[in-house]
């Protein structure tokens, strides 16, 4: 599996994040099973939270519902680096993901506290 390229671009990765539909959400998920399209879907992360940061109207709910949808769905290995991502900016955008993701709890299921 480790040999099959990822499908897409970071600017699929930004509108399927957009739109999240429930078709866009299965093929999300298919991108996060295999660990060569890490950067693709980070970049598109990168995108999406660029755009909406940008846009006239904040929808600061389907950015929070975005975040906790993708912190409960994202393997282990993702979780430091969605992190990374949400904090990369003080806009109020980065922030209700930020906080969405915070509300999921993936980070501390996938590095739990000793």
């Amino acid at each position: 599996m480790a040999n099959i390229s990822p499908i897409g671009s970071r600017e699929t990765v930004a509108e399927s994040l957009s739109a999240f539909l429930a078709e866009n959400q299965s093929w999300l998920i298919l991108l996060m099973d295999n660990p060569t399209s890490d950067d693709l879907l980070l970049d598109g992360l990168h995108l999406y939270l660029h755009n909406a940061s940008e846009a006239k109207f904040l929808n600061s709910l389907k950015l929070q519902k975005c975040g906790e949808w993708i912190g409960d769905i994202a393997p282990a290995r993702l979780q430091i680096r969605l992190m990374e991502a949400a904090k990369s900016s003080q806009h109020p955008a980065y922030s209700a993901f930020r906080d969405g993701l915070a509300r999921s709890g993936g980070l501390e299921r996938a590095y739990p506290k000793v």
